[in-house]
């Protein structure tokens, strides 16, 4: 008997979502119906692909290499239809995005809105994540990441000009501890570090002196993956952080935080709008690119 195609669909899904609810979800169908139809397949395959868990699911040996044959097809064929829909010409249907949570310019309430507003055929599905994977075998139709870190055969559209990071600290806090005259110092100072997820060590702040680019391991006293808390931080006077200029800008101009080791910060390429290559790209994607270029 042949696979139901159907089913591998379905069961690329669960292998993405690893969760039988989350993909039940983007289906628009009952879990129990998801799971009845892995079931089937498992059954027409005669071994098992997925191993459940009343808190998770995860693929077994075969599923992971089935997911592995089947994902690049499924891109494919999603590929195929929104080629198919470009020729109508008309911007809508779903438009998922994963997106950098320091992506201050994108994420910007009002440009979101914009968009909305002139396309509103298209419903926007974003996922803000630092994590680093492939957009396309997670389903999603673009990302926004900083440009150093986009794979080399997607294709980029820049969203801003150049971006720098800063250390900033607040007032209060530079004029009871002072302030390190070199990163080198700020390992005697206390820091508030970011972490993209738990169980990783926190990122190392990068500088640059006399054009030759360095890092820094900092020792947090407070770390956390959630750069508003890390300026509320800041602001409370708990310590140096390091982050976009973007993010800090607002609290800068109200005099709340003060940038500093400012001679070691230098600029560099911002975030791109990125995207794997397609002979057609779909109405509702070209819809953002044009945005995007608008306002750019």
């Amino acid at each position: 008997m042949e696979p139901d195609l159907n089913a591998l669909a379905v069961f690329a899904l669960v292998a993405e979502e690893r969760n039988f609810r989350a993909a039940a979800d983007r289906l628009g169908v009952t879990r129990s119906a998801v799971s009845q139809t892995i079931r089937r397949l498992e059954e027409t395959l005669g071994i098992a692909l997925v191993q459940r868990t009343t808190r998770s699911v995860s693929l077994t040996e075969a599923g992971e290499r089935l997911h592995a044959e089947v994902a690049p097809a499924i891109a494919d064929m999603r590929a195929a239809l929104d080629g198919t829909e470009a020729l109508r010409g008309r911007p809508r249907g779903l438009l998922r995005l994963a997106v950098s949570s320091i992506a201050e310019h994108f994420l910007s309430g009002r440009f979101l809105a914009d968009f909305a507003d002139a396309n509103p055929e298209v419903q926007l599905d974003i996922t803000v994540t630092d994590a680093e994977f492939d957009i396309v075998a997670a389903g999603y139709d673009a990302g926004v990441r900083l440009g150093e870190v986009i794979e080399q055969d997607m294709i980029a559209v820049p969203i801003a000009g150049e971006e720098r990071q800063l250390a900033v600290c607040a007032p209060d806090f530079r004029d009871r501890f002072g302030v390190p005259s070199h990163p080198s110092e700020l390992a005697s100072f206390r820091c508030i570090g970011w972490r993209p997820a738990p169980n990783v060590v926190p990122y190392r702040w990068e500088f640059a002196d006399g054009g030759k680019e360095f890092s820094v391991a900092v020792a947090p006293e407070i770390t956390t993956n959630d750069m508003a808390l890390m300026i509320k931080l800041a602001v409370a006077g708990a310590g140096i952080t390091f982050g976009m200029e973007a993010s800090f800008r607002p609290a800068i101009a109200r005099g709340e935080l003060v940038p500093i080791l400012e001679d070691y910060c230098p600029c560099f390429a911002g975030f791109y709008l990125y995207y794997p290559s397609r002979r057609n790209v779909a109405p509702k994607l070209r819809a953002l690119i044009e945005h995007l270029r608008r306002r750019a």
